[in-house]
């Protein structure tokens, strides 16, 4: 009799804080697989599997990182988040209500999103949207488990959390494999497709004639390291005329331009983009970087 008049005791600063990680990495780890299936419907560079080698490399590194911005979050975010949240609860109902920590997320998660959003210069009404709503689920979730008073909630939590990234990657290879989502690919094209003028949009262009000649305008011929018109290297450029020939490799992904002009010293373009916005493009230095400087064609085609 006296055990069902006491009210179950506050769950240990310390583990409510070890909880709160868990959720977090767990919300991550969906996170992860979302972004991972989006970029794949992406268009990208070739960027061949040194990228992901080097991303399994760095996984112990990149855990330790996670753990440690989850446990700020946790502290900074979270915990602030159901505290506030109760305290509003004794205030305006006489007692601790759940309800309470969405509406405080929501309010956390506002002032969250109008700061990256003026950090970023802006962004579209539908993305500060979806910023808001995700941010705001993502609190409320691991600030609700921070108020819970049961006991045995690490195993459910993991279990869920373990079977919600399973799920959300079985949900994203079927949409990929069973064409719903559509993975990108660089379009077939060919020599005649490539025919025009190709513009970097910083004053450097190409003209590629169907009898194989071309002419350079100041490109970027200094891509070893530096951006195209970032103030920075020796701003070397490449103007003058010479021949190009398109070579289709073995797949879409291993079209290729051959462009030799004068003494200009950049390899072979890389063939990207869509069949009405094609692009010619090369990596500037690590090819894992994904830095590209990037040319568009600014006419119809041939």
């Amino acid at each position: 009799m006296e055990k069902s008049g006491r009210p179950e005791k506050k769950r240990l600063f310390g583990l409510s804080l070890l909880l709160s990680i868990l959720v977090l990495l767990l919300e991550a780890m969906v996170a992860l697989v979302v972004s991972v299936v989006y970029d794949i419907t992406q268009e990208s560079p070739n960027a061949g599997g040194g990228g992901s080698a080097m991303f399994i490399l760095f996984l112990p590194v990149l855990a330790v990182f996670a753990t440690a911005i989850a446990g700020t979050l946790s502290v900074g975010l979270v915990f602030p988040t159901a505290w506030l949240s109760g305290v509003l609860g004794r205030r305006f109902g006489g007692r601790e209500v759940w309800w309470w920590v969405p509406v405080v997320a929501g309010a956390v998660s506002l002032v969250i999103v109008a700061a990256v959003v003026a950090l970023a210069g802006g962004a579209g009404a539908g993305a500060v949207a979806l910023g808001w709503f995700l941010t705001t689920a993502a609190l409320t979730v691991p600030a609700l488990l921070w108020r819970s008073r049961r006991k045995r909630v690490f195993g459910p939590v993991t279990l869920w959390g373990v079977a919600a990234v399973v799920l959300t990657a079985v949900l994203g290879g079927v949409g990929l494999g069973t064409g719903v989502l559509k993975e990108y690919r660089p379009p077939a094209f060919t020599s005649a497709d490539l025919v025009g003028h190709w513009s970097d949009g910083h004053g450097g262009t190409l003209t590629l004639t169907a009898d194989g000649r071309v002419t350079a305008d100041a490109i970027d011929d200094d891509l070893g390291g530096w951006g195209h018109g970032d103030g920075e290297g020796d701003g070397a450029i490449c103007t003058g005329q010479g021949t190009w020939t398109y070579e289709p490799g073995g797949g879409t992904w291993s079209q290729e331009v051959d462009i030799t002009v004068g003494s200009c010293t950049y390899g072979t373009w890389n063939v990207g983009g869509t069949e009405s916005r094609p692009t010619l493009y090369q990596y500037i230095g690590d090819p894992d970087s994904w830095d590209l400087y990037e040319l568009r064609r600014t006419d119809g085609g041939p």
